[in-house]
């Protein structure tokens, strides 16, 4: 069976020992951590620091996986800014650094999995769109994973690989083409799926998909959103079939972390956290 955990993009005005004390108390059993400029900076955290989170979620009993979509953590200015995609070498260059720092702190913490993302192409294409110069882009992509996945496997963590819509690769069905692009090189490169994602980009119904990608989902994103819009909320929010996407998930037989990702919902994180797990245990039942 898989473990309900909670990202802490979604308790940002939270102290991190706070947060993780709050979800042990609720009755999580993981937190998917995302480095943040207030939650251990991948590029300021000590090893004291890091240390004192590890014991801290090993004493309450939560499990960790790394999540690595902070928003403004690179670039103050500029959303998810540098990606892979970059046309600047010297951009992608941080990105993949960024990424390298994500792996060795979950080494560190004893956390199993960090999830990355392609991100969105300078020209805002996607990979569905399969213009002439999408190539470049599968190149670029590739370029930076193959060093970061020779990076995990020597830090001993799985790397998990999120598609998200608007970003080049948005669904499913693209990270297989990314794994054919990889080649041998990408056999370790699994799949992190985002429930409400499925409905935003149409690909239904939820728990088909997740039969369908079984075999390589290592990490999963529990939200709902609105048909072909990609705003995370509570469940019952948006067009999400929960009970379906439950049922999927215990029938592919995942048994690693799934996590609430609501990161517009942090000034009232405390109580949407315990909204949250009181519905997912009320679908499960």
């Amino acid at each position: 069976m898989f473990t309900l955990g909670y990202n802490t993009n979604g308790l940002a005005h939270h102290r991190l020992t706070d947060a993780f004390d709050l979800l042990a108390e609720l009755g999580y059993g993981a937190v998917a951590l995302t480095p943040d400029v207030g939650h251990l900076d991948p590029l300021r955290a000590t090893p004291q620091e890091v240390a004192a989170i590890r014991e801290r979620a090993e004493s309450l009993g939560l499990g960790l996986v790394i999540e690595t979509g902070a928003r403004f953590v690179l670039d103050p200015t500029r959303k998810h800014f540098p990606t892979l995609l970059e046309d600047s070498p010297a951009d992608r260059l941080r990105r993949l650094d960024f990424l390298r720092r994500c792996v060795d702190l979950a080494a560190d913490l004893g956390a199993p999995l960090a999830s990355i993302w392609s991100g969105a192409t300078p020209d805002g294409q996607v990979a569905s769109d399969a213009q002439a110069d999408g190539g470049r882009h599968w190149d670029r992509l590739c370029e930076g994973l193959v060093p970061l996945l020779e990076h995990a496997r020597g830090a001993g963590v799985q790397v998990g690989f999120e598609p998200e819509p608007g970003m080049f690769v948005e669904r499913p069905t693209e990270y297989t083409t990314l794994l054919e692009h990889l080649g041998a090189a990408g056999e370790d490169l699994w799949l992190t799926l985002d429930v409400g994602h499925l409905v935003v980009t149409g690909d239904l119904p939820v728990d088909a998909v997740i039969r369908e990608n079984a075999t390589r989902i290592r990490n999963v994103h529990l939200d709902d959103c609105p048909a072909g819009i990609h705003r995370h909320g509570l469940f019952g929010t948006g067009d999400l079939d929960l009970q379906a996407a439950l049922r999927g998930l215990k029938e592919a037989g995942y048994d690693g972390v799934a996590s609430v990702e609501l990161s517009r919902d942090s000034h009232r994180g405390a109580e949407v956290a315990k909204q949250a797990l009181g519905q997912l245990r009320a679908a499960m039942s």
